[in-house]
């Protein structure tokens, strides 16, 4: 059974745990484009806290996910790049990823979905994951595994007891969990997978 997920930008961690349970996904594209969610917005940890960073986007009230285009009169991608050097330079493996994130975000994609797809698949590749990405061909209002609205920044992701790991800011700030996996990547680098697995 094929499951059907939101697309997300840089998503996050509980995400993908679910994802790597599965051999093909389904990634939403006719749903029309929801606000305020991780389909356009990641969360990172900063040495000022917990920090959400968002692509702006081009829209209107019925625009389908697939038709969402992305927004280059700022200069997000750049201002993205900085605070994530801000808030991982001091992690264990940041040299290892930076090359490959800088690349993706300094490309220019006209739609959303392509973006998030390519660091997508560019994230399984580090977890050496053969998931297999499809996306929707029509709009369906459920599906038997719908994770769709399963993960959203207005409804915290159950989170008790959730194997803690290290991060950057942890001699000042407590641990903050199912932050982007980003988040999870460069501070624990390959291990990353075996985390995915302990918690999914």
């Amino acid at each position: 059974m094929t499951p059907v997920f939101s697309t997300a930008y840089l998503p996050p961690i509980a995400y993908v745990a679910t994802m790597l349970q599965h051999a093909e996904l389904l990634i939403e594209t006719k749903e029309t484009f929801p606000k305020q969610t991780y389909r356009n917005r990641t969360e990172i940890m900063t040495a000022g806290g917990v920090r959400t960073l968002s692509v702006p986007v081009i829209r209107n009230n019925h625009s389908r996910t697939e038709e969402v285009g992305i927004d280059y009169k700022e200069r997000w991608n750049i201002i993205h790049l900085r605070t994530l050097a801000a808030a991982y330079s001091a992690s264990p493996y940041y040299l290892y990823y930076k090359d490959d994130l800088e690349a993706l975000l300094t490309q220019r994609y006209d739609k959303l979905i392509d973006l998030n797809e390519a660091l997508l698949k560019w994230i399984l590749r580090l977890l050496k994951c053969d998931c297999q990405l499809l996306r929707t061909g029509d709009y369906q209002k459920e599906y038997e595994l719908d994770f769709r609205n399963t993960f959203s920044p207005k409804v915290p992701y159950p989170t008790e007891g959730q194997e803690k790991y290290y991060q950057v800011f942890s001699d000042r700030l407590p641990f903050t969990p199912n932050l982007s996996i980003i988040d999870l990547l460069m501070n624990v680098g390959p291990e990353a997978k075996d985390y995915l697995k302990r918690i999914a």
